[in-house]
């Protein structure tokens, strides 16, 4: 017998009736087959589980199947469902066909026309299925060409054969506004040398078929600037060979020294590295801040993903509104329903006036959305609805609300691994990672380290009133051999522990965590082991005189362990392992 992995939902008040059917559907090979007594029974499990057919009766006790039929079809669930009647009528029949019922069928329920509707209703599951798939692979296609083709700093026109003008990409829009240019249907309406080399190329293209490549170009600015450009030109075609126009691609090749000296810059947007991971980082944010479209910020925690949120949000138009943030992680599914969307008064229990949602807050600004990662199946439903119509419906409310909101997320956790575990819707995945804006963690980027360590310094002690004015050469040992886990956050931490302990001019070992100055100190005087040894074989490879000469330096100091690593010419710090080492207590 063939055994058919599909799941399938009864939903009869009838005990009988839903093992008889649950007995015919394991028969025919049918081996997922879930069934509930009640429509909540039946909303608990839809929640939980992904069904390829709903079989309902559509008298429950009660309640009613079309309520089921309603729900599925509010929230977007796309499974047939076969209604079970036992008084068929023109009423019952248009109302389950009005809230989208596959079919329905009058009791008594022959086996044969079940099983037959049974394999109708999967085979159209699998046929929208396909169909799904192939749209989201389209739609896929067109976010990623539309991304790059705003995304590209390259100036960008499009004609038709008409030399009116087809496309215009967010570059060349630029270009257009520095030049003071307002017209922009025909390229023969773009004034100076710019519109007439473009003028030029196109109808050359357009004639003859052929590229045009490197056409240098020296165009006088109106505030009397000089924008050196460099055009290409190839045929627009369709695909059957017929030249439908030109596209015209500039390249911005004016001599810059300020824009060259940004390549070697040790600090943006509060950003401190001048390892070439982070000038990436930097001219990413740049390029992708002034494009208006969703980014996610992936990285480990710590990494300053909502730093990268700020500097994106502060290199795009949208930069003179307030940046609106929102914790997903730290709000249950409810309480962030009503953080995001707002709700009307009365719309639950201690509603008692309305309430604007951080969307609307948003509204011709930025909306960053941290920890996207840990949101419920139901809101990233709710969320992916938004971004696909930039309307949304507040909790207890029938009026939708458009809204114009630039959304970036951030997560610390493999979303395209939660895609694959069915947590993480993938739709939603690819509507938020238009662009995506990696943080690579600090042991990544150790030139870093130094610049952000005199970084926090300097801050810190502005902070405490401190006046500390280098860090010991052992104690940047430490920081520098340091893993750093908790990445820029842990190692600001680390930093703000160490000033306010200090209270000298100099920042020293024994001002460090002591966990994090056993793992960074590498010098044989402090742990001498050999190649394999555990930190627990030390005192069998220690020299015999050691200990003797760490008890002769305590009791010179009359046990002050601060004076006998002075003695010692020691850390602090490191006169306490070797107490630990040899099991020396303090008296």
């Amino acid at each position: 017998m063939v055994m058919y992995d599909r799941n399938i939902l009864i939903v009869d008040d009838e005990e009988s009736l839903r093992l008889t059917f649950e007995m015919f559907l394991h028969r025919e090979g049918y081996k997922n087959i879930h069934t509930a007594a009640t429509l909540k029974q039946a909303l608990e499990l839809i929640q939980t589980l992904t069904f390829d057919l709903i079989i309902s009766d559509i008298v429950l006790e009660g309640d009613k199947g079309t309520d089921l039929l309603r729900h599925i079809r509010e929230t977007g669930i796309n499974c047939p469902v076969v209604m079970i009647t036992g008084f068929p009528n023109l009423d019952s029949a248009s109302e389950a066909v009005r809230y989208g019922a596959f079919d329905y069928i009058s009791k008594p329920v022959n086996k044969e026309k079940l099983l037959k509707l049974v394999h109708q209703a999967l085979k159209y599951r699998e046929l929208e299925l396909e169909k799904q798939e192939l749209i989201r692979k389209n739609e896929t296609y067109q976010y990623y060409l539309e991304a790059i083709f705003s995304s590209v700093k390259d100036a960008i026109i499009a004609v038709d054969n008409d030399l009116n003008i087809l496309r215009l990409n967010q570059s060349a829009q630029r270009w257009l506004d520095e030049f003071r240019v307002e017209v922009t249907d025909k390229v023969e309406k773009i004034p100076g040398e710019m519109g007439a080399a473009c003028l030029k190329d196109a109808r050359q293209v357009i004639e003859t078929g052929q590229v045009i490549r490197e056409h240098l170009v020296e165009c006088v600015k109106p505030d009397g600037t000089v924008k050196m450009l460099l055009l290409n030109g190839a045929p627009l075609e369709t695909g059957d060979e017929a030249v439908k126009g030109a596209v015209l691609v500039a390249r911005d090749i004016t001599v810059n020294q300020d824009k060259d000296l940004l390549d070697n810059r040790d600090q943006f947007h509060g950003f401190i590295g001048a390892s070439e991971v982070m000038q990436g980082v930097f001219r990413m944010i740049e390029n992708v801040g002034q494009v208006d479209t969703s980014v996610l910020i992936t990285g480990e925690s710590g990494t300053g993903k909502e730093l990268a949120a700020e500097a994106l949000h502060s290199e795009s138009f949208r930069s003179s509104m307030a940046l609106i943030k929102v914790d997903c992680a730290a709000l249950a599914e409810d309480l962030l329903e009503s953080e995001l969307f707002g709700h009307r008064k009365g719309a639950f229990t201690g509603a008692d006036r309305d309430r604007p949602g951080r969307l609307l807050q948003a509204d011709k600004s930025t909306l960053f959305l941290d920890e996207i990662g840990d949101i419920t199946p139901r809101m990233q439903l709710r969320l992916l609805r938004f971004l696909q119509e930039m309307t949304f419906t507040p909790v207890g409310s029938d009026n939708p609300v458009k809204v114009d909101v630039r959304v970036i997320a951030a997560t610390n956790v493999d979303l395209k691994e939660k895609v694959r575990q069915g947590l993480f819707r993938e739709d939603l995945y690819y509507r938020l990672k238009v662009v995506e804006v990696y943080l690579p963690p600090l042991r990544d980027r150790p030139q870093c380290i130094p610049l952000l360590i005199n970084h926090f310094l300097i801050f810190f002690c502005e902070k405490h009133g401190r006046r500390i004015h280098s860090v010991s050469d052992r104690a940047m040992e430490v920081l520098l051999n340091y893993s750093w886990p908790g990445n820029v956050r842990e190692l600001r931490h680390v930093m703000e522990r160490g000033c306010v302990l200090c209270d000298g001019q100099n920042l020293l070992v024994e001002h460090l965590p002591d966990d994090l100055a056993y793992k960074g100190l590498s010098s044989p005087s402090d742990d001498i082991r050999e190649p394999g040894k555990q930190p627990e074989d030390v005192m069998k490879v220690e020299e015999p005189d050691a200990k003797q000469a760490l008890v002769n330096a305590l009791e010179r100091a009359d046990g002050n362990k601060s004076k006998a690593a002075k003695l010692l010419s020691i850390d602090r710090s490191t006169l306490y392992r070797r107490m630990r080492r040899f099991q020396i207590t303090p008296d």
